[in-house]
């Protein structure tokens, strides 16, 4: 009987490609799983087609592989396409106005923000004189009867005190009018020279196109096969069981030397013959 010889270990390069042709399949299979056509509420579709192919070689074996590639394709149920063409034209003609319109922000543009301030505080100043004229004048004859009737007249220092204060709070109630006043133009001013850059932004903004968003499909994924771990595990189990068989023939051969050598020792010959 001959003497059996070890295993041969696996080729890595054939390893290599069992592997990676496994890991491609199981790649495709779970694009494949992906690519789920959906239909939505409205009738609109999202399709996968395969529409061609890509080649990918393994730069370690030199294999080959032809991937297919995909397109997805989202199509719009007839009514969904009526509103969603009505809302293009619709965007589209607020684009063109808003492109319009901001031609001559050119010009605007060119010319720095100014407000008239003198201007402005003249015709504040005479809305507050012409608003509380005769309040203020209420104001002067009452405080004037009212020191007459203190025994205060004009020209004391008592009387032109309380004057004086009475004047100072007229005063005060007019410049903050004033202050307010130049508040609130300044900020009418900025809103009349922003309002055709609102305008225009409003209308960009409204002429951006949408298209419905379909849910992405999870499936569950195929785990890859671990081939070069298959293949790796397989030679290591020839591998123990050659050296576990070698192991009992050298258990054998060595019974049977030591058997030869007490039958020599013993005057017996091991081949049939009684010694001299």
């Amino acid at each position: 009987m001959g003497k059996p010889s070890a295993p041969e270990p696996p080729d890595p390069r054939e390893t290599a490609a069992g592997q990676t042709g496994t890991s491609i399949s199981t790649a495709l299979a779970n694009t494949m799983l992906g690519n789920v056509n959906r239909v939505g509420p409205d009738g609109s579709t999202l399709t996968y087609d395969q529409t061609g192919s890509y080649s990918f070689t393994d730069p370690y074996t030199n294999q080959t592989y032809d991937l297919p590639t995909f397109t997805a394709t989202e199509s719009l149920s007839p009514e969904a396409k009526a509103i969603y063409d009505t809302g293009v034209q619709t965007q589209g003609n607020l684009g063109t106005l808003a492109r319009d319109q901001s031609a001559f922000l050119k010009d605007y543009m060119s010319e720095p923000f100014s407000y008239g301030v003198g201007e402005y505080e003249q015709w504040a100043g005479d809305t507050y004189d012409r608003l509380s004229g005769d309040a203020l004048s209420r104001q002067q004859m009452q405080r004037e009867t009212q020191l007459a009737n203190q025994g205060l007249v004009p020209g004391s220092e008592a009387y032109d005190a309380a004057m004086q204060s009475l004047y100072q709070g007229q005063q005060g109630a007019r410049d903050q009018f004033m202050l307010d006043a130049y508040g609130t133009g300044m900020q009418t001013a900025l809103t009349k020279r922003n309002q055709p850059i609102n305008e225009i932004s409003a209308l960009l903004s409204g002429s951006q196109v949408s298209m419905p968003q379909f849910g992405i499909n999870q499936p569950s994924a195929i785990p890859t096969t671990d081939v070069a771990g298959l293949i790796n595990t397989n030679y290591n189990q020839r591998l123990g069981n050659w050296q576990t068989d070698m192991a009992n023939r050298q258990s054998i051969l060595g019974g049977l030397f030591g058997l030869g050598s007490g039958a020599l020792m013993g005057g017996i010959n091991p081949f049939g013959f009684m010694g001299r």
